[in-house]
């Protein structure tokens, strides 16, 4: 009897199981379902179909299952499917944590759904909830995830699992404190404008401005928690106020700064900016947002007064700004466009002739996250650095150390025809040796001009910053990027070669460059132009730099073809040596002319004996 009834409920769900399939294969791409079996995908719809009845208003159903007959391609898949009341920012935030866990999905199904409440409170499918159509009475919006990736093993499954669950639980708390986080500062809105604030006007004229703009829709507003300051000027601290956080800082365990491991509440960095004219101060929080999209969580910090206009604390907003941020002119964006307007000002350009054009544009392609954070000092020494890239092209590094010592914002300039993955890899190498960090993220970009632009961020975990000096690091830099071309011109310079042997010398092998130093490529080029086919061999013992005086090394200069090794073996060892190694390298004709060969062999004396050069 049990089996019957579980039967009689299989059958009773059927027509509804098989219209949730029939909207999974509308919704999804035709070449994703063409890698599945009829039967298999109708597996899968069950599956998305079993979780979706157990779903209950206010909570949320993850299962993570292996079924051994989920296959994609031959291939056995695990499904992940997530259940949820609708809500903004599911389905990146949750597919944002599946990617970085279980890498690229192979079958991904998001469809709104509708649902109707039976016995229990279970949720019964209905039909799909379309935009901008109203939906029926009593019915629900859910939202169900479906995806497949590469087999889980059981415990990679429960920790991703507990991962999603932990997210669910930071959009649930974002997207419902959301108004009440409106509200709030809507309120520093009202006390910046009404109250007795000890600050410039027109900075805090600025910063309303600045807060309204955030409110209207150019900011995820993600959390925010408030803190007291209890002190003088010089030793005061922020405290935790007793007021709940709202979003995702309503969990204590959110640190908004830190530094390693540890909380930084409050530096001389903070008190600087609590005592200072600024009513607002806007940086990069230490922790990634898992809600939205995977990026450091922007930060801005926003001073609290009593109502004797007496610093009472701050309050810590943090979220992602939205892609007006980035896509708006920076002269359109208030808190920006004071520093842009400072910048522009002390510079002496007028607005509208070349020069002044020019350092909007330099502005205006700014990396715009520096360009919150950064000062207006800084910022203007930054500028007029790469203003005057525009008329003589070189390497520049310019950088900011974060004012809580929590990592360094560099921006560093190099020829665009010298810029590679590997390049980058060695200057990022570089700059973390010289910072005493570790590369926390690098953005290339591709500027008009004759330069490439990479702005590399060096987090750092303890302790000050080095102070580094900038000639320094170009200096550096520039040898990452000094090509063995440039070398060679240099050393054709210093030995006043002529510039046939430069330009034999540039014909030489990619093979023979990673080997031998320009000075030595000048040497060779001397002893291959004496050749020709009346004259076409040349011979040059030396020792190689760290050879013992049992080493040395013998280069052929051979015009026209190689000379066989079964021709130069036996000759050597005739003379008592024996050969190590050897390389052979070909210098292609000039037009018509015949190749040259040079045979680069490394020798040893019989028995350990000594090598005289000079015999």
């Amino acid at each position: 009897m049990p089996g019957a009834r579980k039967a009689a409920k299989a059958e009773k769900h059927a027509p509804k199981t098989a219209k949730l399939e029939e909207l999974l294969r509308l919704r999804a791409p035709a070449e994703d379902v063409a890698a599945y079996d009829e039967a298999v995908f109708a597996h899968a719809a069950g599956l998305a179909g079993a979780a979706l009845s157990r779903h209950r208003r206010g909570e949320s159903v993850i299962a993570i299952e292996s079924d051994p007959a989920l296959r994609h391609g031959g291939r056995q898949v695990s499904a992940i499917t997530i259940v949820n009341d609708n809500m903004p920012f599911l389905f990146d935030s949750l597919l944002g944590e599946i990617a970085d866990s279980a890498g690229e999905p192979l079958l991904v199904l998001h469809p709104v759904v509708l649902v109707s409440r039976g016995k229990g409170g279970a949720a019964e499918f209905a039909g799909e909830a379309l935009p901008g159509k109203a939906d029926p009475a009593a019915a629900e919006r859910v939202s169900v995830i479906h995806v497949h990736v590469a087999r889980l093993g059981e415990e990679a499954a429960a920790a991703l699992k507990e991962r999603l669950a932990y997210i669910l639980g930071q959009v649930r708390a974002a997207v419902t404190d959301w108004k009440p986080m409106l509200a709030r500062i809507d309120q520093a809105i009202h006390d910046f404008r009404y109250a007795s604030v000890p600050l410039d006007r027109a900075e805090v004229a600025e910063g309303i401005a600045f807060l309204e703009w955030l409110r209207d829709d150019n900011f995820t507003f993600l959390g925010m928690r408030e803190f007291k300051y209890v002190g003088g000027e010089k030793d005061g601290v922020l405290e935790v106020s007793k007021k709940a956080g709202l979003g995702i800082l309503a969990d204590p365990g959110v640190l908004v700064l830190r530094r390693g491991a540890e909380a930084v509440t409050t530096t001389p960095e903070i008190r600087a900016f609590l005592h200072g004219p600024e009513p607002l101060i806007v940086t990069k929080a230490n922790a990634k947002s898992v809600v939205h999209r995977r990026a450091y969580l922007d930060y801005v910090g926003i001073k609290v007064f009593d109502a004797k206009g007496k610093l009472a604390g701050e309050l810590r907003v943090v979220g992602l700004f939205t892609s007006t941020a980035y896509t708006s002119s920076v002269m359109d964006i208030p808190y920006l466009r004071s520093k842009a307007g400072a910048v522009i000002a002390r510079s002496g350009f007028d607005a509208g002739d070349h020069s002044g054009k020019a350092l909007i544009n330099v502005l205006e392609s700014y990396p715009r996250d520096e360009l919150f954070q950064i000062s207006v000092p800084t910022l203007r020494k930054h500028a007029e650095a790469i203003l005057a890239l525009g008329e003589r092209p070189r390497v520049r590094v310019l950088f900011r150390v974060d004012q809580f010592d929590r990592f360094v914002s560099i921006l560093v300039f190099v020829p665009r025809d010298r810029y590679d993955s590997i390049v980058r890899e060695r200057i990022g190498a570089f700059l973390k040796t010289a910072f005493d960090g570790r590369l926390s993220a690098y953005y290339p970009s591709f500027p008009e001009g004759g330069l490439a632009r990479v702005h590399f961020i060096i987090g750092r975990s303890g302790g000050r910053t080095p102070k580094v000096e900038p000639g320094a690091l170009e200096a550096g830099i520039r040898a990452i990027v000094r090509t063995w071309e440039d070398a060679l011109t240099d050393a054709a310079a210093d030995s006043g070669a002529e510039s046939g042997l430069v330009a034999l010398a540039n014909r030489l092998p990619r093979s023979y460059r990673n080997s031998f130093a320009p000075e030595t490529a000048l040497e060779d080029a001397r002893q291959v132009a004496a050749l020709s086919a009346a004259d076409p061999i040349a011979i040059d013992f030396y020792r190689a730099a760290g050879e013992g005086d049992d080493h040395a090394s013998l280069k052929i200069y051979h015009h026209g073809e190689p000379v066989g090794l079964s021709r130069r073996v036996p000759l050597l060892e005739n003379m008592g040596f024996r050969v190590i190694s050897e390389r052979t390298f070909e210098i292609p004709g000039d037009e018509d002319a015949a190749p040259v060969f040079i045979h680069d062999m490394e020798l040893a004396g019989e028995a350990g004996r000594a090598i005289d050069l000079g015999d």
